[in-house]
């Protein structure tokens, strides 16, 4: 709206005090003039808050707010059971690794004791077939050459104490003429005296004296032998159908 600037009309002759508004401005008296009407007040500052106030508040639909409240809840539930599932897997999967690691270990020990017992018989089997095998060895050493026990009685004097007195050497019938030629000098040179004995087994003997015995016996030595072989199989094994 634009509004003309008034003129200034001069005050009344008769110099009475008059408001400015207490008469009409003639229309002569207006260069130019426009009328003035009411526009929409809407696009008014403050104007929002006046139109919330009058408008009415929308209807609430109950189906509505119970399906987005439903909505609400089942996304709710879903991220608490997404959670809960996390936490129960990582409990699985620990627990699992537990209970694996235990199987493993139990595994691991007892696979350990069946080879240990396995190389402890294998042990033993070696042992039992070198002692058997070197038991047919001896036998047949002293089948082919039994004068190998002039050795072995010259070998007991010896290992007897030159203190000794008294000494008596037991040998086997078969044996006594070859260890006198086999070891004649020795029991000379102690003095001892050489007894056949059928109780003594061929190939070996036993030297009795005042401070001790020497026991070279075939399975005396035989023993000692088996020892130091990891086995204590005897001399006369009832399954080789042989006595010695």
């Amino acid at each position: 709206m634009i509004l003309s600037k008034p003129r200034q009309v001069p005050p009344p002759l008769d110099g009475a005090r008059a408001s400015a508004y207490a008469r009409f401005i003639p229309r002569e008296e207006l260069s130019s003039f426009a009328s003035w009407e009411p526009g929409d007040i809407s696009d008014a500052p403050g104007a929002e808050p006046l139109r919330r106030a009058r408008e009415p508040e929308a209807a609430v639909d109950p189906v509505a707010a119970l399906a987005e409240q439903m909505r609400a809840t089942r996304q709710a539930g879903y991220q608490d059971g997404y959670r809960d599932g996390l936490v129960a897997l990582e409990g699985f999967k620990q627990s699992f690794a537990a209970q694996t690691t235990a199987q493993v270990a139990t595994l691991v020990a007892s696979l350990g004791e069946q080879l240990e017992a396995l190389q402890q018989e294998m042990a033993a089997t070696l042992a039992r077939a070198a002692t058997q095998m070197a038991r047919q060895v001896v036998r047949s050493e002293l089948a082919t050459r039994p004068e190998c026990v002039g050795v072995v009685a010259e070998q007991a004097i010896e290992a007897l104490l030159l203190s000794a007195r008294h000494i008596v050497m037991r040998v086997h019938p078969d044996d006594q003429v070859l260890v006198e030629a086999g070891a004649g000098d020795a029991l000379a040179a102690r003095g001892v005296r050489l007894v056949a004995d059928p109780a003594i087994q061929r190939g070996g003997c036993r030297v009795d004296s005042d401070i001790g015995i020497v026991d070279a016996t075939i399975g005396e030595r035989w023993r000692r032998a088996a020892t130091l072989l990891g086995s204590d199989a005897p001399w006369s094994d009832p399954a080789d159908g042989e006595a010695s």
